[in-house]
Protein backbone atom coordinates (compact mmCIF):
# COMPACT_ATOMS: atom_id res chain seq x y z
CA UNK A 1 0.00 0.00 0.00
CA UNK A 2 1.27 3.46 -0.90
CA UNK A 3 2.02 5.83 1.98
CA UNK A 4 -0.44 8.66 1.31
CA UNK A 5 1.54 11.30 3.22
CA UNK A 6 -1.44 13.30 4.56
CA UNK A 7 -2.66 12.74 8.10
CA UNK A 8 -4.65 14.16 11.03
CA UNK A 9 -2.84 15.75 13.96
CA UNK A 10 -3.34 18.10 16.90
CA UNK A 11 -4.63 21.40 15.53
CA UNK A 12 -4.90 24.57 17.59
CA UNK A 13 -7.62 27.21 17.12
CA UNK A 14 -7.28 30.53 18.96
CA UNK A 15 -10.12 31.40 21.32
CA UNK A 16 -10.37 35.10 20.50
CA UNK A 17 -11.81 37.53 17.95
CA UNK A 18 -10.93 35.60 14.79
CA UNK A 19 -11.56 38.61 12.55
CA UNK A 20 -8.61 40.29 14.26
CA UNK A 21 -6.57 37.10 14.50
CA UNK A 22 -6.61 35.97 10.87
CA UNK A 23 -4.36 37.81 8.38
CA UNK A 24 -3.27 37.06 4.84
CA UNK A 25 -0.12 35.13 3.86
CA UNK A 26 3.12 37.02 4.55
CA UNK A 27 4.27 36.79 0.91
CA UNK A 28 1.40 38.90 -0.41
CA UNK A 29 1.33 42.67 -1.11
CA UNK A 30 5.14 42.78 -1.00
CA UNK A 31 5.26 46.08 -2.92
CA UNK A 32 2.41 47.62 -0.94
CA UNK A 33 3.62 48.19 2.63
CA UNK A 34 0.58 50.38 3.17
CA UNK A 35 -1.56 47.19 3.10
CA UNK A 36 0.40 45.75 6.01
CA UNK A 37 0.38 49.06 7.88
CA UNK A 38 -3.42 48.99 7.72
CA UNK A 39 -3.44 45.38 8.95
CA UNK A 40 -1.32 46.42 11.94
CA UNK A 41 -3.70 49.26 12.78
CA UNK A 42 -6.56 46.77 12.88
CA UNK A 43 -4.76 44.13 14.94
CA UNK A 44 -2.14 45.74 17.19
CA UNK A 45 -4.42 45.86 20.25
CA UNK A 46 -5.64 42.26 19.86
CA UNK A 47 -4.28 38.70 19.82
CA UNK A 48 -3.37 38.29 16.16
CA UNK A 49 -1.40 36.19 13.71
CA UNK A 50 0.05 39.52 12.53
CA UNK A 51 2.36 39.29 15.57
CA UNK A 52 3.56 35.81 14.57
CA UNK A 53 4.64 36.50 10.98
CA UNK A 54 7.25 38.53 9.12
CA UNK A 55 5.59 40.26 6.12
CA UNK A 56 7.98 40.11 3.21
CA UNK A 57 7.22 43.74 2.43
CA UNK A 58 9.49 44.58 5.39
CA UNK A 59 12.16 41.89 5.10
CA UNK A 60 14.80 44.30 3.83
CA UNK A 61 13.79 47.19 6.08
CA UNK A 62 13.51 45.62 9.51
CA UNK A 63 16.06 44.41 12.03
CA UNK A 64 15.66 40.80 10.99
CA UNK A 65 17.07 39.00 14.03
CA UNK A 66 15.21 41.17 16.52
CA UNK A 67 11.95 40.69 14.67
CA UNK A 68 12.38 36.89 14.52
CA UNK A 69 13.11 36.78 18.25
CA UNK A 70 9.99 38.88 18.90
CA UNK A 71 7.86 36.51 16.78
CA UNK A 72 9.14 33.46 18.69
CA UNK A 73 8.47 35.15 22.03
CA UNK A 74 4.95 36.12 20.96
CA UNK A 75 4.29 32.48 20.07
CA UNK A 76 5.51 31.34 23.49
CA UNK A 77 3.39 33.98 25.20
CA UNK A 78 0.26 32.90 23.34
CA UNK A 79 0.90 29.25 24.20
CA UNK A 80 1.47 30.03 27.87
CA UNK A 81 -1.63 32.24 28.08
CA UNK A 82 -3.99 29.40 27.19
CA UNK A 83 -5.19 31.20 24.06
CA UNK A 84 -5.63 28.04 21.99
CA UNK A 85 -8.21 25.27 21.97
CA UNK A 86 -6.55 21.96 21.04
CA UNK A 87 -8.17 19.37 18.78
CA UNK A 88 -6.12 16.15 18.89
CA UNK A 89 -5.99 13.70 15.99
CA UNK A 90 -8.07 16.00 13.79
CA UNK A 91 -8.49 17.50 10.35
CA UNK A 92 -10.57 20.54 9.43
CA UNK A 93 -12.88 20.82 6.44
CA UNK A 94 -12.91 24.44 5.22
CA UNK A 95 -15.02 26.53 2.88
CA UNK A 96 -13.69 29.90 1.77
CA UNK A 97 -15.89 32.40 -0.03
CA UNK A 98 -13.68 34.24 -2.54
CA UNK A 99 -13.90 37.77 -3.95
CA UNK A 100 -16.04 36.61 -6.89
CA UNK A 101 -18.55 34.81 -4.65
CA UNK A 102 -17.33 31.29 -5.44
CA UNK A 103 -16.42 28.79 -2.69
CA UNK A 104 -13.06 27.03 -2.41
CA UNK A 105 -13.19 23.82 -0.39
CA UNK A 106 -10.24 22.25 1.38
CA UNK A 107 -8.99 20.00 4.17
CA UNK A 108 -6.43 21.22 6.71
CA UNK A 109 -4.09 18.45 7.81
CA UNK A 110 -0.49 17.30 8.12
CA UNK A 111 1.75 16.71 5.11
CA UNK A 112 4.61 14.29 5.75
CA UNK A 113 7.82 16.13 4.79
CA UNK A 114 9.49 12.77 4.17
CA UNK A 115 7.18 12.50 1.16
CA UNK A 116 8.00 16.00 -0.18
CA UNK A 117 10.96 17.14 -2.27
CA UNK A 118 11.37 20.60 -3.81
CA UNK A 119 14.60 19.83 -5.66
CA UNK A 120 14.91 19.66 -9.43
CA UNK A 121 14.17 16.17 -10.77
CA UNK A 122 12.16 15.16 -7.69
CA UNK A 123 10.14 11.94 -7.94
CA UNK A 124 8.43 12.17 -4.55
CA UNK A 125 4.71 11.89 -3.79
CA UNK A 126 4.60 15.64 -3.07
CA UNK A 127 6.56 18.07 -5.27
CA UNK A 128 7.03 21.74 -6.01
CA UNK A 129 5.20 23.06 -9.07
CA UNK A 130 7.61 25.94 -9.58
CA UNK A 131 11.35 26.38 -9.52
CA UNK A 132 12.53 26.94 -5.96
CA UNK A 133 14.75 29.97 -5.45
CA UNK A 134 17.31 28.57 -3.02
CA UNK A 135 18.31 32.09 -1.91
CA UNK A 136 14.80 32.63 -0.54
CA UNK A 137 14.92 29.65 1.82
CA UNK A 138 17.46 30.76 4.51
CA UNK A 139 15.35 33.67 5.79
CA UNK A 140 12.34 31.40 6.10
CA UNK A 141 14.43 28.75 7.84
CA UNK A 142 15.62 31.37 10.32
CA UNK A 143 12.02 32.29 11.11
CA UNK A 144 10.92 28.66 11.57
CA UNK A 145 13.93 26.93 13.15
CA UNK A 146 13.26 28.08 16.73
CA UNK A 147 9.53 28.71 16.42
CA UNK A 148 7.29 26.67 18.74
CA UNK A 149 4.30 27.07 16.41
CA UNK A 150 3.49 26.95 12.72
CA UNK A 151 0.55 28.45 10.86
CA UNK A 152 -0.30 27.30 7.34
CA UNK A 153 -0.60 29.42 4.23
CA UNK A 154 0.47 26.50 2.03
CA UNK A 155 -2.12 25.21 -0.45
CA UNK A 156 -1.42 21.71 -1.76
CA UNK A 157 -3.27 20.48 -4.85
CA UNK A 158 -4.62 17.07 -5.77
CA UNK A 159 -5.92 16.31 -9.26
CA UNK A 160 -9.16 14.59 -8.26
CA UNK A 161 -11.24 14.56 -11.42
CA UNK A 162 -13.99 12.45 -9.85
CA UNK A 163 -14.16 14.79 -6.83
CA UNK A 164 -13.93 11.88 -4.41
CA UNK A 165 -11.72 13.29 -1.62
CA UNK A 166 -12.91 16.73 -0.52
CA UNK A 167 -16.27 17.37 -2.17
CA UNK A 168 -18.26 14.60 -0.38
CA UNK A 169 -17.66 16.42 2.91
CA UNK A 170 -19.84 19.33 1.80
CA UNK A 171 -22.88 17.06 2.09
CA UNK A 172 -22.03 16.09 5.68
CA UNK A 173 -21.50 19.45 7.37
CA UNK A 174 -24.85 19.32 9.16
CA UNK A 175 -23.48 16.43 11.24
CA UNK A 176 -20.05 18.01 11.90
CA UNK A 177 -18.96 20.37 14.67
CA UNK A 178 -18.49 23.88 13.29
CA UNK A 179 -15.28 25.46 14.58
CA UNK A 180 -15.40 28.90 12.98
CA UNK A 181 -17.39 31.08 10.60
CA UNK A 182 -16.36 34.72 10.15
CA UNK A 183 -15.46 37.42 7.60
CA UNK A 184 -11.78 37.91 6.76
CA UNK A 185 -10.32 41.40 7.01
CA UNK A 186 -9.24 43.60 4.09
CA UNK A 187 -11.70 42.13 1.60
CA UNK A 188 -10.72 38.49 2.08
CA UNK A 189 -14.24 37.06 1.92
CA UNK A 190 -15.65 34.57 4.46
CA UNK A 191 -14.18 31.36 5.91
CA UNK A 192 -15.90 28.47 7.67
CA UNK A 193 -14.45 25.33 9.22
CA UNK A 194 -15.75 22.01 10.56
CA UNK A 195 -13.98 19.39 12.69
CA UNK A 196 -13.12 16.03 11.11
CA UNK A 197 -12.19 13.01 13.24
CA UNK A 198 -11.15 9.40 12.70
CA UNK A 199 -14.18 8.06 10.85
CA UNK A 200 -14.11 10.89 8.31
CA UNK A 201 -10.34 10.52 7.82
CA UNK A 202 -10.62 6.90 6.76
CA UNK A 203 -12.83 7.83 3.80
CA UNK A 204 -10.37 10.60 2.83
CA UNK A 205 -7.41 8.20 3.10
CA UNK A 206 -9.14 5.58 0.96
CA UNK A 207 -9.91 8.12 -1.76
CA UNK A 208 -6.33 9.43 -1.74
CA UNK A 209 -5.05 5.87 -1.94
CA UNK A 210 -7.03 5.33 -5.13
CA UNK A 211 -5.61 8.52 -6.65
CA UNK A 212 -2.07 7.34 -5.89
CA UNK A 213 -2.58 3.84 -7.31
CA UNK A 214 0.22 3.33 -9.88
CA UNK A 215 -2.01 1.87 -12.60
CA UNK A 216 -4.65 4.56 -12.23
CA UNK A 217 -1.97 7.25 -12.18
CA UNK A 218 -0.32 5.93 -15.34
CA UNK A 219 -3.64 5.77 -17.17
CA UNK A 220 -4.67 9.26 -16.04
CA UNK A 221 -1.57 10.98 -17.45
CA UNK A 222 -0.33 8.52 -20.07
CA UNK A 223 2.98 8.01 -18.23
CA UNK A 224 3.39 4.27 -17.59
CA UNK A 225 6.76 4.40 -15.83
CA UNK A 226 6.57 7.71 -13.95
CA UNK A 227 6.45 7.72 -10.12
CA UNK A 228 3.13 8.96 -8.77
CA UNK A 229 2.64 12.67 -8.14
CA UNK A 230 -0.24 12.92 -5.68
CA UNK A 231 0.39 16.38 -4.20
CA UNK A 232 1.49 19.47 -6.14
CA UNK A 233 2.32 22.53 -4.05
CA UNK A 234 0.16 25.34 -5.42
CA UNK A 235 0.94 28.17 -2.98
CA UNK A 236 3.61 28.59 -0.33
CA UNK A 237 6.31 26.38 -1.86
CA UNK A 238 9.20 28.35 -0.35
CA UNK A 239 7.67 28.16 3.12
CA UNK A 240 7.19 24.42 2.72
CA UNK A 241 10.77 24.11 1.44
CA UNK A 242 11.94 25.90 4.60
CA UNK A 243 9.97 23.42 6.73
CA UNK A 244 11.65 20.58 4.84
CA UNK A 245 15.09 22.10 5.36
CA UNK A 246 14.46 22.53 9.09
CA UNK A 247 13.34 18.92 9.34
CA UNK A 248 16.36 17.58 7.44
CA UNK A 249 18.69 19.43 9.83
CA UNK A 250 16.84 18.33 12.94
CA UNK A 251 16.46 14.64 12.10
CA UNK A 252 20.24 14.17 11.93
CA UNK A 253 20.19 14.38 15.73
CA UNK A 254 17.24 12.02 16.26
CA UNK A 255 16.99 8.25 16.52
CA UNK A 256 14.72 6.56 13.93
CA UNK A 257 12.13 6.08 16.66
CA UNK A 258 12.24 9.77 17.63
CA UNK A 259 12.08 10.89 14.00
CA UNK A 260 9.05 8.74 13.20
CA UNK A 261 6.72 10.72 15.43
CA UNK A 262 8.44 14.08 15.77
CA UNK A 263 6.05 17.02 15.15
CA UNK A 264 8.59 18.84 12.93
CA UNK A 265 8.43 15.93 10.45
CA UNK A 266 5.06 17.29 9.32
CA UNK A 267 3.76 20.61 8.05
CA UNK A 268 0.22 21.90 8.42
CA UNK A 269 -1.25 22.59 4.97
CA UNK A 270 -4.60 22.95 3.25
CA UNK A 271 -5.40 20.32 0.64
CA UNK A 272 -7.45 21.57 -2.35
CA UNK A 273 -8.71 19.94 -5.52
CA UNK A 274 -7.29 21.33 -8.76
CA UNK A 275 -10.69 20.53 -10.29
CA UNK A 276 -12.59 22.76 -7.86
CA UNK A 277 -14.57 25.21 -10.01
CA UNK A 278 -13.49 28.12 -7.78
CA UNK A 279 -9.81 27.47 -8.45
CA UNK A 280 -8.72 29.77 -11.24
CA UNK A 281 -5.17 30.19 -12.42
CA UNK A 282 -4.09 33.81 -12.71
CA UNK A 283 -0.88 35.09 -14.22
CA UNK A 284 1.87 36.42 -11.97
CA UNK A 285 3.33 39.52 -13.56
CA UNK A 286 6.79 41.02 -13.05
CA UNK A 287 7.47 44.53 -11.80
CA UNK A 288 11.14 45.42 -12.17
CA UNK A 289 12.71 48.36 -10.35
CA UNK A 290 15.91 49.54 -12.06
CA UNK A 291 17.80 52.86 -12.33
CA UNK A 292 17.31 53.00 -16.11
CA UNK A 293 13.91 51.61 -17.22
CA UNK A 294 14.47 52.53 -20.89
CA UNK A 295 17.66 50.47 -20.99
CA UNK A 296 15.87 47.45 -19.50
CA UNK A 297 13.15 47.60 -22.17
CA UNK A 298 15.74 48.02 -24.93
CA UNK A 299 17.71 45.01 -23.70
CA UNK A 300 14.54 42.90 -23.52
CA UNK A 301 13.74 43.75 -27.13
CA UNK A 302 17.26 42.65 -28.12
CA UNK A 303 16.83 39.42 -26.16
CA UNK A 304 13.46 38.72 -27.81
CA UNK A 305 14.83 39.28 -31.31
CA UNK A 306 17.88 37.13 -30.62
CA UNK A 307 16.13 33.97 -29.42
CA UNK A 308 16.75 31.00 -31.75
CA UNK A 309 14.47 28.35 -30.29
CA UNK A 310 11.78 26.20 -31.88
CA UNK A 311 8.82 26.97 -29.61
CA UNK A 312 5.71 28.73 -30.99
CA UNK A 313 5.91 32.56 -31.08
CA UNK A 314 5.19 34.49 -27.89
CA UNK A 315 4.28 38.07 -27.10
CA UNK A 316 4.70 40.02 -23.86
CA UNK A 317 3.15 43.35 -22.85
CA UNK A 318 5.68 45.76 -21.33
CA UNK A 319 4.42 48.68 -19.22
CA UNK A 320 6.32 51.84 -18.27
CA UNK A 321 5.46 55.42 -17.34
CA UNK A 322 5.46 56.15 -21.06
CA UNK A 323 2.73 53.62 -21.80
CA UNK A 324 2.43 50.04 -22.94
CA UNK A 325 3.99 48.16 -25.83
CA UNK A 326 3.94 44.57 -27.06
CA UNK A 327 7.26 42.79 -27.55
CA UNK A 328 7.19 39.73 -29.81
CA UNK A 329 9.49 36.72 -29.39
CA UNK A 330 9.39 35.02 -32.83
CA UNK A 331 11.55 32.00 -31.94
CA UNK A 332 11.42 31.44 -28.17
CA UNK A 333 13.64 28.90 -26.48
CA UNK A 334 11.30 28.43 -23.50
CA UNK A 335 7.92 26.68 -23.62
CA UNK A 336 6.10 29.44 -21.74
CA UNK A 337 6.35 33.22 -22.06
CA UNK A 338 6.95 33.42 -18.32
CA UNK A 339 10.03 31.25 -18.81
CA UNK A 340 11.36 33.58 -21.51
CA UNK A 341 10.84 36.69 -19.38
CA UNK A 342 12.32 35.09 -16.28
CA UNK A 343 15.40 33.91 -18.18
CA UNK A 344 15.98 37.43 -19.49
CA UNK A 345 15.49 39.04 -16.08
CA UNK A 346 17.86 36.60 -14.40
CA UNK A 347 20.53 37.44 -16.98
CA UNK A 348 19.93 41.20 -16.82
CA UNK A 349 19.86 41.46 -13.01
CA UNK A 350 23.00 39.35 -12.78
CA UNK A 351 24.79 42.23 -14.53
CA UNK A 352 22.87 45.37 -13.60
CA UNK A 353 21.42 46.60 -10.29
CA UNK A 354 17.69 46.18 -9.74
CA UNK A 355 14.94 44.24 -8.05
CA UNK A 356 12.06 42.17 -9.40
CA UNK A 357 8.74 41.78 -7.61
CA UNK A 358 5.99 39.30 -8.43
CA UNK A 359 2.62 40.96 -8.87
CA UNK A 360 -0.98 39.71 -8.81
CA UNK A 361 -3.44 41.76 -10.82
CA UNK A 362 -3.23 44.13 -13.79
CA UNK A 363 -4.26 47.18 -11.74
CA UNK A 364 -1.36 46.84 -9.29
CA UNK A 365 1.08 46.31 -12.17
CA UNK A 366 -0.15 49.46 -13.88
CA UNK A 367 0.17 51.46 -10.63
CA UNK A 368 3.75 50.30 -10.12
CA UNK A 369 4.62 51.11 -13.74
CA UNK A 370 3.26 54.62 -13.21
CA UNK A 371 5.62 54.94 -10.23
CA UNK A 372 8.64 54.06 -12.37
CA UNK A 373 8.78 50.26 -12.49
CA UNK A 374 8.94 48.27 -15.72
CA UNK A 375 5.97 45.90 -15.81
CA UNK A 376 5.87 42.62 -17.73
CA UNK A 377 2.28 41.46 -18.14
CA UNK A 378 2.14 37.69 -18.66
CA UNK A 379 -0.59 35.26 -19.78
CA UNK A 380 -2.07 32.70 -17.41
CA UNK A 381 -1.47 28.97 -17.95
CA UNK A 382 -4.29 26.43 -18.22
CA UNK A 383 -4.72 24.71 -14.86
CA UNK A 384 -5.54 21.38 -16.50
CA UNK A 385 -1.97 21.23 -17.82
CA UNK A 386 -0.34 21.52 -14.39
CA UNK A 387 0.11 17.94 -13.21
CA UNK A 388 1.11 16.47 -16.56
CA UNK A 389 3.60 19.30 -17.17
CA UNK A 390 5.24 18.82 -13.76
CA UNK A 391 5.34 15.03 -14.28
CA UNK A 392 6.92 15.28 -17.72
CA UNK A 393 9.07 18.42 -17.49
CA UNK A 394 9.59 18.98 -13.77
CA UNK A 395 8.91 22.22 -11.92
CA UNK A 396 7.70 25.20 -13.92
CA UNK A 397 9.60 28.50 -14.03
CA UNK A 398 9.23 30.20 -10.67
CA UNK A 399 6.10 32.28 -10.15
CA UNK A 400 4.40 30.94 -13.28
CA UNK A 401 0.85 31.07 -11.94
CA UNK A 402 -1.24 32.23 -9.03
CA UNK A 403 -4.37 30.54 -7.75
CA UNK A 404 -6.69 33.52 -7.80
CA UNK A 405 -6.22 37.15 -6.86
CA UNK A 406 -4.01 38.26 -3.96
CA UNK A 407 -7.03 38.73 -1.68
CA UNK A 408 -7.98 35.05 -2.28
CA UNK A 409 -4.76 33.70 -0.79
CA UNK A 410 -4.91 31.69 2.38
CA UNK A 411 -5.22 33.59 5.66
CA UNK A 412 -3.40 32.38 8.76
CA UNK A 413 -5.81 30.82 11.24
CA UNK A 414 -5.07 27.29 12.50
CA UNK A 415 -1.83 26.57 14.38
CA UNK A 416 0.20 23.54 15.40
CA UNK A 417 3.04 22.88 17.82
CA UNK A 418 6.27 21.88 16.06
CA UNK A 419 8.52 21.59 19.13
Amino acid sequence: MTQIGFYPGEILIPDCNLEKWSVIACDQFTSQPEYWEEVWKKTCRHPSASKLIFPEAFLEKSDFNEQVARINQNMEDYLQSGLFRAYPDSLIYTERTLHDGSTRRGIVGLLDLEQYDYRKGAASLARATEGTVLERIPARVKIRENAPLEMPHVLVLIDDREKSVIEPLAEKISSLEKLYDFPLMMGGGQVRGWLLKGEQYQAIADALQKLADPEAFAARYGVPDAPALLYAVGDGNHSLAAAKECWERLKMFLTPEEAAGHPARYALVELCNLQDDSLKFEAIHRAVFVPDPDSLVEEFEKYAAGCQGKEPPQSVSVLTRKGERTVSIPHPERTLAVGSVQEFLDQYLNTWPGKVDYIHGDDVLRQLADRGAVGFRLPAMEKGDLFKTVIQEGALPRKTFSMGEASDKRYYLECRKIK
